[in-house]
């Protein structure tokens, strides 16, 4: 009997100790999550095309074809189509339903006129350039002209000046009125469409003189003999610009004005001897 009660203490004893003292079963490795791929950037969406329609005085030309030049690292997608002309031709198209989105004129004169038609946005409108009318001679200066005085004497057989839609013309008139020979001179005064044409006239010879803007006579090459007293005209010579109110593109052309006023431009601008408008 007591070996029985013996038997069965150790056995007992035996499967407690393998109950308490078995070993664990391994635990599992814990899981490891794989670091999410990173999401390509998105691309960016190619900017839609835009063909930006400017309208500019003809004096404008070679300044604004360099900053058109300079304008496609800014904005690639947009392409500027020109139109040079005087700035009353350019302002009768406009008035005509001519595709402009944004005109810059080379006196206030045309600008005013779209203005009161409400063909502007008044709010982008602004003063952005100012110039100087000068007497310009052809090379050489055969007819040895000094000054706007010399365009009454026996010196200047023909003068070359825009005529009267043309912002330089007008200044011109101006001026030779404010001197008192305007009426005296007509006999000899040959007009043009505009101020290139003017330009071209004094450069090939066919004029004695011509009246144009400085800017114009250094794109041209051309003398200057003589610069025009500002007291003598009525108003400074101010090239305004705006967006028009028709326009389809009204950002790109405000973007491009404002870019006509950075120093990149305005750099183009003073070495043909524009200055900023104060």
């Amino acid at each position: 009997m007591k070996k029985l009660v013996t038997f069965a203490l150790s056995l007992s004893l035996a499967l407690s100790l393998t109950a308490c003292g078995g070993g664990a079963a391994p635990s599992e490795a814990p899981e490891t999550t794989a670091p999410a791929a990173e999401s390509a950037p998105a691309e960016t969406p190619a900017a839609e095309a835009v063909e930006l329609h400017v309208y500019a005085a003809a004096s404008l030309t070679e300044s604004l074809n360099q900053i058109a030049e300079n304008y496609k690292a800014v904005a690639p997608n947009v392409t500027i189509t020109y139109t040079f002309d005087s700035s009353g031709t350019l302002k009768t198209q406009i008035e005509e339903g001519g595709d402009c989105d944004l005109f810059l004129s080379a006196a206030q004169k045309q600008m005013n006129g779209l203005a009161e038609g409400g063909y502007i946005d008044e709010g982008s409108r602004v003063d952005l350039l100012e110039n100087k009318v000068t007497l310009a001679v052809p090379q050489g200066n055969p007819a040895g002209v000094a000054s706007f005085e010399d365009v009454n004497t026996d010196k200047v057989k023909m003068i070359a000046l825009g005529n009267a839609d043309v912002p330089v013309g007008q200044y011109s008139q101006e001026l030779f009125t404010a001197m008192g020979v305007w009426d005296a001179i007509q006999d000899k005064i040959t007009f043009g469409s505009n101020v290139k044409e003017v330009t071209t006239w004094v450069g090939e010879s066919a004029v004695d003189c011509g009246v144009v803007y400085a800017t114009d006579a250094f794109s041209a090459g051309l003398e200057v003999v003589a610069e025009a007293d500002p007291a003598l005209l009525t108003n400074q010579v101010i090239y305004p610009a705006a967006v028009l109110a028709a326009s389809a593109h009204k950002d790109e052309a405000q973007a491009f004005l404002d870019y006509l006023k950075t120093d990149e431009s305005v750099a183009v601008f003073e070495a043909v001897g524009f200055a900023m408008a104060k």
